[in-house]
């Protein structure tokens, strides 16, 4: 009897021990270090995990800051803001300087002119009339202006006047980021969003491209500030023609379909079209397929990573994975044992990547 309770009471400390030890073994498959610098690494794979650090600083930084400091809308937001913004008759194409033109008088063909270039300044020279200026005139403004100047020296009366633009190169927008061709392009008459990420190849869908963000500068004439001085009311002008810069945000995957095309807005001079490059992880080291890797998931785990860079190479340190992140500017070291995940199927164990993480799995010793 004595033996039984013997043989029950180790049986029963072994069961334990092994519990504990399992535990720990479970609690080591992940391990978190604040070491700066990962250890066990050779010198290509700290120079790499250097150059991927050095080309993500500073990447587009410009543009972010802008965004960040600037006023944002949805596009219904900024609609309810400038009904007119959308409607095509308010913001009909105004010429400038360097846009080209065809003016055609039908009642005296002599007058007529092809390829008539606005000067810098606005002007253009004409028959009969000398110099005009129809900087920020329509088309139509155009016409009778002509129309009406003719009349007025009495070379003809009612002329019927018409003008077309030939060469848009007056106005401007910039798409960057996710496209193919980013760059400036010439703005013509009633383009649209659509229209600009046709212009820059289309979206880099690679890369990304979910938003799409349109910062727009703003004329802004700032209100009169009234003050007393004596018995006099004085009002101040303050410097008008202002520049005032907005960002609106546009959702891209309903435009695209054709199901929002209230977002499919009127481009407006200056305008800069940007659409932000999904953030990356990085893998290097012995895997099959080493690179960057967009976080196109809203999750993707350390296992599912390895796994859509091709696996491991047959020399790789499977339970050596380490993954380098940066949190609160402080730059942590995370150790995996991949095989312990895969193995035991504790899918619990397996690491959420965040963007920015640079996986590494250094080669095996032998």
């Amino acid at each position: 009897m004595r033996l039984l309770q013997y043989g029950i009471l180790v049986m029963v400390m072994v069961f334990f021990v092994s519990g504990c030890l399992i535990g720990d073994i479970r609690d080591d498959i992940v391990i978190i270090s604040d070491s700066p610098v990962p250890e066990g690494l050779k010198k290509p794979e700290l120079d790499k995990i250097n150059e991927i650090k050095s080309a993500s600083e500073g990447k587009d930084d410009n543009l972010k800051n802008v965004i960040q400091a600037t006023g944002n809308y949805t596009i219904i937001e900024y609609l309810s803001r400038n009904p007119e913004a959308n409607n095509p008759k308010s913001m009909d194409f105004s010429v400038g300087g360097y846009d080209v033109i065809d003016i055609t008088v039908y009642e005296e063909p002599d007058l007529s002119r092809e390829n008539v270039r606005i000067s810098a300044d606005g002007y253009i020279s004409f028959p009969l009339v000398g110099r005009v200026k129809v900087d920020g005139l329509t088309t139509s403004g155009i016409e009778s202006l002509l129309s009406e100047m003719l009349a007025q020296g009495e070379y003809l009366l009612n002329a019927h006047v018409s003008v077309t633009v030939k060469e848009f190169r007056s106005k401007q927008f910039m798409v960057l980021g996710s496209v193919k061709s980013p760059g400036s392009y010439p703005l013509q008459a009633k383009e649209r969003v659509l229209d600009a990420i046709s212009k820059a190849g289309g979206i880099d869908f690679d890369q990304g491209g979910k938003e799409a963000m349109i910062i727009r500068t703003e004329n802004s004439v700032p209100k009169p500030e009234r003050g007393n001085k004596g018995d006099k009311t004085v009002t101040e002008n303050k410097k008008a023609d202002e520049d005032e810069k907005i960002v609106i945000r546009i959702e891209l995957n309903s435009l695209l379909k054709g199901g929002d095309q209230i977002s499919n807005i009127l481009l407006a001079d200056k305008d800069l079209i940007y659409i932000p490059r999904a953030e990356s992880f990085y893998i290097i080291g012995q895997v099959q397929k080493p690179g960057s890797y967009p976080y196109m998931e809203k999750e993707i785990t350390l296992v599912e990573a390895i796994t859509k860079a091709g696996g491991f190479t047959p020399i790789a340190a499977r339970n050596r994975t380490r993954i380098v992140r940066v949190e609160d500017g402080v730059e942590k070291i995370i150790v995996v044992k991949v095989d312990a995940i895969i193995e035991s199927g504790q899918k619990g164990k397996d690491v959420l990547l965040r963007p920015g993480d640079v996986i590494v799995v250094p080669e095996g010793f032998f």
